[in-house]
């Protein structure tokens, strides 16, 4: 009897599994993109032409790197960047309306302009929705915190870190925040007097970024702080590595090739590691408790959780809720600090009237997070079919919130929606716009901003503080030009004139 060659049995095997492949990847990319569009019509939502296996994405990279080249083109003082920073966002928005499809590659995407939908998405039906992962440059940064898990992760996360942020532990965190300002103020006053002339020119980007570093490790380490300061370097070295290597495309995947970065997050980890044993060492040797800053609450959280049987975090769940802690809680509160000194810059008038009514500091805070939100775009992914009012969202995708351009929509926040105007706040929140949950800087529902509070309460601290030593203009030197890198930050750092008020 013959026996079969090899060939005869995997040539046949083979060809079999290339056609079932070149079946999948006609579906994936040719039907299912042609279907999907067919069905976003019939219900009156268009978009840019998908692209095979690319889809947007060399469009929102053209574009993007036309409004670089031209990004100072909103002039000294506008507040209207949306052409800069989202410039895809602004021209889909104009030629298909609020509500527009896009294609992330093969993946279908919708923006999401209206308020009321918004609200269904963060708020409603917030269990039909997943945080998107498709940004590898924020899960290499961050590793899976509060911030990108979902579902019971998310749970067993937010069960542990929600104790740090409460009010007793901000009352601790609150006397590091002051220190830290105190600090901060008196090296400007010495580089005054250096000066003698009474002003001196700061780059307050350089500035407020160093004063929230230094209250983020001494928040996150307590004692460990100078530890702590060199993942915090680490981590943003990283964060630079990432924005340099996203090409500023959403959905472009980190360059995990990238030598630096991989040494980069070993460094974090070795050092995060070595952070935790050794505080773990002292507790087992009834040296010192676990400590009252972020990483003892939760490795305090962790013990008492196994001594319930419960659900605990791991080593490396901690070291990620860490390298969360350092971006959400460092990065986002500087550029917060960062633009609302800019609008107090430009608008010397709010600087009186926030030293005669400190409660007026609030307002702007707010007013600063509605024009210049540190986060500009958020994302979530429909986990099935659903239906989001009268619009059917199939399963798989993705629903862009584009804060920056919500924040400015006239039909929500009037027809000074572009103007700096924080008495807009006097009432509230919920009665600042036309809608009670138009502010979505923090996002919103139980999905929002853990460290909302501590985020606030630091800038509340730091403005009262800079505002009953100083004042300040806009240098001459300043240009105009926000950028997103992940967060919202001036291109060219933020140039001030800072004059001693004690004269």
């Amino acid at each position: 009897m013959d026996v079969p060659s090899v060939s005869s049995v995997v040539i046949p095997i083979l060809v079999v599994l290339v056609s079932r492949l070149l079946t999948s990847a006609l579906v994936h990319l040719l039907w299912k993109p042609y279907a999907i569009t067919k069905l976003f019509r019939g219900q009156g939502i268009t978009g840019p032409k998908y692209r095979l296996f690319v889809g947007s994405l060399p469009e929102i990279k053209r574009m993007k790197a036309a409004a670089a080249a031209d990004e100072v083109a909103a002039g000294a003082h506008s507040h209207d960047f949306i052409p800069i920073v989202l410039p895809q966002h602004s021209k889909w928005a104009t030629d298909h309306g609020k509500t527009f499809l896009y294609w992330l590659g093969a993946v279908p995407a919708v923006s999401l302009g209206r308020v009321e939908q918004v609200k269904q998405v963060l708020l409603e039906r917030t269990g039909s929705f997943t945080k998107n992962y498709m940004n590898a440059n924020l899960e290499a940064l961050l590793g899976k915190g509060l911030i990108l898990a979902n579902g019971e992760d998310w749970e067993r996360h937010r069960k542990v870190v929600h104790p740090a942020f409460n009010h007793d532990k901000l009352k601790f965190m609150s006397v590091v925040m002051a220190e830290g300002v105190e600090s901060m103020v008196q090296r400007w006053q010495s580089q005054i007097q250096q000066a003698g002339n009474n002003q001196v020119e700061l780059d307050l980007s350089r500035e407020l970024s160093e004063l929230t570093s230094d209250v983020i490790t001494r928040s996150a380490f307590g004692s460990s702080h100078e530890e702590g300061k060199e993942v915090y370097q680490a981590q943003k070295e990283l964060q630079e590595l990432a924005v340099s290597s996203s090409l500023d495309v959403p959905a472009l995947v980190f360059l995990r090739g990238n030598t630096r970065a991989h040494q980069l997050v070993k460094k974090s980890r070795t050092m995060l590691m070595e952070i935790i044993e050794g505080r773990l060492a002292k507790v087992e040797a009834a040296e010192a408790g676990y400590g009252s800053d972020l990483l003892g609450l939760m490795l305090e959280a962790r013990a008492l959780e196994r001594e319930g049987n419960g659900l605990v975090l791991t080593t490396q769940e901690i070291i990620d809720e860490c390298k969360t802690f350092f971006f959400a809680g460092q990065d986002t509160t500087s550029n917060h600090l960062v633009w609302t000194m800019f609008l107090l810059s430009s608008n010397a008038q709010w600087q009186d009237k926030l030293r005669e009514e400190v409660l007026t500091v609030n307002m702007v805070l707010l007013e600063s997070l509605r024009l210049y939100s540190p986060v500009v775009i958020i994302r979530r992914i429909a986990d099935s079919d659903i239906d989001l009012g009268n619009l059917k969202i199939p399963k798989g995708t993705v629903l862009s919130i584009p804060i920056a351009k919500i924040h400015r929509d006239r039909d929500v926040w009037g027809p000074d929606a572009d103007e700096f105007n924080p008495a807009r706040f006097k009432n509230g929140v919920s009665r600042a716009a036309g809608y009670p949950n138009a502010l979505l800087s923090f996002s919103q529902g139980p999905r929002g901003c853990i460290g909302q509070t501590f985020a606030m309460l630091e800038s509340q601290i730091a403005i009262a503080m800079i505002l009953q030593r100083f004042e300040f203009r806009l240098s001459p030197s300043y240009v105009h030009a926000p950028m997103e890198a992940i967060t919202l930050r001036p291109r060219f750092g933020l140039t001030v004139v800072l004059r001693n008020l004690q004269g």
